[in-house]
């Protein structure tokens, strides 16, 4: 049987494809010039680009990074367009730290450091190659800051703990524990004092943990915890400081004291964001869960305290923590105006993250709730291994967006009296050897701030890709 002449007895060889369809000129055609209204936006953005870009460009190139002043600046660039970075380099500390001891910045710079080092379990497990490379480049940056806060002898400290983190991919879970004494070593790196004072307050966290374990398998996970909340309070009030100051007195173990008024700078603005950051997302799961819950007096207190907090601007509860809270406490009591900050800003974000999980909650079909029925699963145990990790990925886009909102917010402190970057800022600018400076300092906090702002939205997607099931 003869084959037919236009019948082909072999495949043709695989071509390239259109050099117009593919590499940058097919991302270009795709993309920018699809069509003509794609293409005349592409020209005039490009123009609008090319635009800026003609007039920002010379005025970076042509910057002045060492004057004593803005006149100094003047007389340097003789009468021509530059940016004048000599205010940053000349108040950098003062940017950075407030009035904070200047013999004593290794402490925050520690600190900051050690955050990081505890973050890294805890948001990366295994801890990707990438991130790797980012702790490289932090480790230079920390270097950097170190020499030029002027304690070069801690850079040995930051290269040890940036080079070590390299390996927290492999003792992740032993760091966690680090993870969790964290917060009471930063308290007494930033604030000082003796080490008991803190210890003490860890202990009463181990303490009431002992009683809801031995109590509440007797007395029910309600009235356990209860206990183990009042009996935790109790300690902290009435035993904890008379501890610290008896072991105090047997073994000093204690850091120079820094008083809160003298925080300030980027300090103030990473210790309020993080605190309200690791303090408002528990708080807002639990007030979530509250305002689903059966119970009418728990459902009645979460509903009224998270409309309350979310009707009031946080402005408000600034000016209450600053001015109005000492008016309800017993004469004499001293509460630290950061710590009333703290609070405030963490009631605040909790009541917004409440509802944000919410709606993770609400999106959840209601076959997850059957499942877990079905499993025999009780309330806590349901809501630990079904409903809330699943609302809570449904929910990181809002979360994470409710932590940048939050980190900015911080620099409403200023308008209290606090000096955060945003008010060092203005007190500059009120000098008379920088009046007249504006674009430089607020560029300066505008990139510091997006630094810190495009880290938390870059690790939102991650997070989003790698809890990604639909694959």
């Amino acid at each position: 049987m003869s084959t037919k002449s236009y019948v082909r007895t072999e495949m043709l060889p695989e071509k390239a494809p259109p050099p117009t369809e593919v590499g940058i000129i097919g991302w270009m055609k795709e993309n920018l010039f699809s069509g003509w209204l794609n293409s005349l936006m592409t020209v005039i953005t490009a123009y609008l680009i090319f635009w800026v870009l003609a007039a920002i460009l010379p005025w970076l190139m042509n910057s002045v990074w060492n004057a004593g002043s803005l006149n100094e600046c003047r007389e340097i660039l003789q009468g021509e367009a530059g940016a004048c970075w000599g205010v940053i380099n000349e108040r950098f500390n003062q940017l950075m730290f407030g009035f904070y001891p200047e013999n004593l910045y290794w402490r925050p710079v520690l600190a900051f450091v050690l955050m990081f080092v505890a973050l890294a379990p805890v948001l990366f497990n295994p801890m990707p190659s990438g991130l790797k490379i980012a702790w490289g480049v932090f480790l230079v940056i920390g270097c950097w800051m170190l020499y030029r806060v002027g304690a070069p002898g801690l850079a040995y400290v930051v290269f040890l703990v940036a080079g070590g983190a390299f390996f927290l991919d492999r003792l992740a879970s032993k760091m966690v524990w680090f993870s969790a004494l964290f917060p009471f070593l930063a308290v007494w790196l930033l604030w000082g004092g003796t080490a008991w004072n803190v210890t003490m307050a860890l202990f009463g966290f181990v303490i009431g943990y002992l009683v809801y374990r031995f109590l509440s398998p007797a007395v029910g996970f309600l009235f356990g915890l209860i206990l183990a909340v009042l009996i935790t309070v109790a300690w902290w009030l009435f035993l904890a400081g008379p501890v610290a100051a008896t072991l105090a007195g047997s073994i000093p173990l204690e850091l120079a004291p820094v008083e809160s008024r003298k925080f300030g700078g980027l300090t103030l603005a990473l210790m309020l964001g993080v605190t309200g950051i690791v303090g408002s997302l528990p708080l807002g799961i639990v007030l979530a869960l509250g305002r689903q819950s059966d119970l009418l007096i728990v459902k009645s207190l979460c509903v009224g305290f998270i409309e309350f907090i979310r009707g009031v601007p946080l402005i408000t509860l600034l000016f209450v923590a600053s001015t109005l809270l000492n008016l309800f406490l017993p004469p004499g009591t001293e509460f630290d105006i950061i710590l009333r900050v703290m609070i405030m800003v963490t009631l605040f974000a909790a009541a917004y993250m409440a509802e944000v999980i919410r709606g993770g909650l609400a999106a959840l079909p209601k076959g997850q709730y059957e499942a877990a029925d079905a499993l025999g699963l009780d309330y806590w145990k349901a809501q630990r291994l079904i409903i809330m990790p699943q609302a809570l990925k449904i929910s990181i886009p809002g979360i994470v967006s409710t932590f940048i909102g939050l980190f900015k917010d911080t620099t409403l402190v200023s308008i209290i009296g606090l000096f955060d970057m945003l008010g060092w800022a203005n007190a500059i600018r009120a000098n008379a050897e920088w009046t007249g400076i504006v674009w430089e300092l607020y560029a300066f906090i505008a990139f510091v701030f997006f630094i810190f702002c495009f880290c938390m939205s870059r690790y939102s997607m991650y997070l989003e890709r790698k809890l990604q099931t639909g694959h």
